[in-house]
């Protein structure tokens, strides 16, 4: 990621991505706007890569989740979707496809500014320095590895393993709460799902997603171990 990250606004409403344009502008990022998928592609195409889309999911033509879907079999580039209020299917099978994160319109745009920021860290392209020994910023995770300083979850020969920025900060909470109880309430705060409530049925998305990126057999999963009536337990010690 370069000194000045990139970032599209992806919006068919003018106003809504002229002003989120121009707020990030005002806090020091290169910003392009597009209406749709095909003035996004036209942007990748240009040459200067993308570090984080915001897009919303309500559009005529090409809707979001289909450009979503294109963005992640393409690239590894952030994704913060918007929806309006009473689109939670459609946020949730945004978060299957593997956006970052998402705001509900209307929103803060301090808060958007937070969590573009906390998807930039996570997306960032630097890897841990070559040769670098397993220390306090490692945390085993069954079989995997996942280093804390650089945000990335390692396999047994070294492979990197994509996480979003939410798998990650879930994970992340497991790590820091191993072999204990995790209700969804408790999940939803700790990783900073400020969007969320206690009902809200996108933390069982990303945890059926990291079951299937760190269980063997994701349909008996052993690591992330659901406890019936009560949430989840994170057991390291576990082979997955």
């Amino acid at each position: 990621m370069s000194d000045t990250p990139h970032i599209a606004v992806v919006d068919d409403e003018a106003q809504i991505r002229e002003a989120v344009g121009e707020y990030l502008e005002l806090h020091g990022f290169e910003v392009s706007l597009a209406d749709g998928g095909e003035a996004l592609r036209a942007i990748m195409a240009a040459g200067k890569p993308l570090d984080l889309v915001i897009l919303d999911l309500n559009m005529p033509g090409e809707d979001g989740l289909t450009i979503a879907r294109y963005l992640r079999e393409h690239s590894n580039v952030g994704i913060v979707i918007l929806t309006a209020a009473g689109q939670t299917l459609d946020r949730i099978i945004g978060l299957e496809i593997g956006a970052d994160d998402y705001m509900g319109k209307p929103f803060d745009l301090r808060e958007l500014l937070a969590r573009i920021k906390s998807v930039l860290r996570r997306v960032a392209t630097d890897s841990p320095a070559p040769g670098n020994e397993a220390g306090e910023d490692e945390v085993k995770i069954g079989r995997l590895v996942l280093n804390t300083a650089s945000h990335k979850l390692f396999d047994e020969d070294g492979e990197e393993i994509q996480l979003t920025s939410m798998e990650y900060d879930l994970l992340q909470v497991f790590a820091g709460n191993a072999n204990r109880v995790l209700n969804r309430d408790e999940l939803l705060d700790l990783s900073h799902s400020q969007n969320s409530d206690p009902f809200d049925r996108s933390i069982d998305v990303r945890i059926a997603r990291l079951r299937r990126k760190i269980e063997k057999d994701p349909s008996k999963p052993q690591i992330l171990k659901t406890i019936r009536g009560a949430g989840y337990m994170f057991v390291p010690a576990a082979e997955g």
